[in-house]
């Protein structure tokens, strides 16, 4: 099964040594599932030659803002609107999570209440809680019409959303381990998001995640495609 990963945005180069890039991320999480990943750089303007070229697609983080003027985002939108209509499982995560929303009519802005860094708590919908890692300062203020809100807590209140069940997203970062979250204090965090923030974030870093979680739920979505014979 092939899995499109639009990637819109690249690894701080500080990190790059370590982890290469967002890709790379997502295939270690997805490991063992029996896909295949196609990488497209979106964000340089590498773009697929049509919706039916992955049996699902997956868009990552990114450092830019979806409300911001960079030429991806239009093509993007588009993109992501063909894949919703026509049904081929979609999954974006943090600005994914955001430009999905957006993209089907939903709005996202830059939070009120400033960052989100490190562990976090998600409360879902089924009365579960998940422990995620995230990164991030937008957040999806009003979901479009038809968007379900799967998880929340009293910083996010839609972290997570499908959209008619096959489309998934998360604000949070399941690809993330504690070792890129330490990365990103060291190298994006100093002078932009407030130090009593990041010394939480580095407190909690042995603290155990639920990726593992998301990433059972993420490879289940995928494998619901309705792959040719």
């Amino acid at each position: 099964m092939i899995i499109g990963i639009l990637q819109t945005g690249h690894m701080p180069d500080e990190l790059k040594p370590d982890f290469t890039d967002y890709a790379r991320l997502f295939a270690q999480l997805l490991d063992g599932q029996d896909f295949e990943f196609r990488v497209y750089n979106v964000v340089d303007m590498e773009f697929p030659t049509g919706i039916f070229d992955a049996d699902g697609w997956l868009i990552t983080g990114s450092r830019h803002g979806v409300y911001e003027d960079h030429p991806f985002i239009p093509p993007l939108e588009a993109l992501i609107r063909d894949i919703h209509a026509a049904h081929i499982p979609l999954i974006g995560v943090c600005f994914g999570h955001q430009i999905i929303a957006q993209a089907l009519g939903g709005r996202v802005e830059k939070f009120s209440g400033g960052w989100c860094v490190g562990r976090q708590e998600y409360h879902l919908k089924d009365g579960r809680k998940l422990h995620l890692n995230a990164w991030h300062q937008d957040q999806v203020i009003t979901p479009c019409e038809g968007a379900e809100t799967l998880a929340s807590n009293e910083f996010c209140a839609h972290a997570m959303l499908s959209y008619g069940g096959h489309t998934f997203t998360v604000q949070a970062h399941p690809e993330f381990g504690a070792d890129v979250i330490a990365g990103l204090i060291a190298h994006r965090g100093q002078g932009i998001v407030p130090d009593p923030l990041l010394q939480r974030a580095k407190a909690e870093l042995s603290a155990p995640t639920d990726n593992g979680i998301l990433a059972e739920q993420m490879a289940s979505l995928f494998k619901s495609a309705k792959v040719p014979a």
